[in-house]
């Protein structure tokens, strides 16, 4: 859940994708739209949106190898962005998105009274501070400045990793819905809260940064190679996962999507193509 999407410019371009996603056939008229209780018409494309790298990497490589044999048609639609996947899901123009984790998705619909679910945990990118200027954590020295990402569940992950790695200290019990207010010690450190796809294009700015993982791949970074420090996956709830809106679960394009995203043959894809800068996640549905 991109190339040319400026999220400043975020109200003019939900138009434009609204009638470019019509203008090419997705589930965009009432009846593709399964929430009410009508029936899946299997012979139609299920149109996903999902973020270029690595989420539209994996569904690409669904569609080319794997879809076929399970009679699937697939569509991916890229988007740039964290917030048009989910009212293109809502709204009906596409079936469903392949972009998010779990906080970010229940804050979207409590602060957007959407109705988006999850399907299928795929993946896990894990979230690193990286920087153009310093070698190594012990580099990071009061004055310097530390960008991170401005949306609620981000932000307080991005915050989360910093205090875990004694850069910073919290308040106790803020969790992952952690603010820069609930910073109880900066340690000296100077904060600049930026949109998420931006922040990799402000390392020439900053002294250091805090990348989602599929922003970092994007701009030629590692997360296992380049991250002064990263995520750890065990018992991570950041998992990204197949999603639709509620009602569209059991559409029989949607379930062969989700049996295909957990397949033994994605596991190696995600294992060879991304060498632990992306990690499969494969379990149980999201509740």
């Amino acid at each position: 859940m991109r190339k040319n999407i400026k999220l400043t410019a975020l109200a003019a371009t939900a138009t434009a994708l609204t009638l470019g996603l019509t203008a090419c056939g997705s589930s965009s008229d009432p009846s593709s739209s399964k929430a009410d209780g009508g029936k899946a018409d299997e012979s139609k494309p299920l149109v996903i949106a999902a973020s270029p790298s690595p989420h539209a990497d994996i569904l690409n490589f669904v569609k080319d190898k794997l879809a076929a044999k399970e009679g699937l048609k697939l569509e991916v639609k890229e988007f740039t962005d964290y917030v048009l996947p989910n009212t293109a899901t809502e709204q009906g123009q596409v079936d469903g998105n392949y972009f998010q984790h779990k906080p970010y998705l229940d804050d979207f619909n409590k602060k957007n009274g959407t109705h988006i679910v999850p399907v299928v945990n795929v993946h896990l990118e894990p979230l690193g501070l990286y920087s153009k200027k310093v070698k190594a954590l012990t580099d990071i020295k009061a004055g310097q400045t530390v960008a991170v990402p401005n949306d609620t569940t981000n932000e307080g992950r991005a915050l989360q990793l910093l205090a875990a790695n004694n850069l910073i200290t919290l308040k106790e019990g803020v969790g992952t819905g952690a603010k820069l207010s609930d910073i109880t010690d900066k340690k000296g450190l100077e904060f600049k809260e930026l949109e998420a796809a931006t922040v990799p294009r402000a390392l020439n700015d900053v002294d250091a940064a805090v990348i989602n993982g599929n922003y970092a791949i994007e701009a030629d970074l590692s997360p296992a190679k380049d991250a002064l420090i990263l995520e750890k996956a065990e018992g991570n709830p950041y998992a990204n996962f197949l999603a639709v809106k509620d009602g569209n679960q059991n559409d029989p394009r949607v379930q062969k999507l989700a049996k295909l995203l957990n397949s033994d043959e994605v596991k190696k894809f995600i294992d060879e193509k991304y060498q632990g800068s992306v990690v499969p996640a494969f379990g149980a549905p999201q509740s």
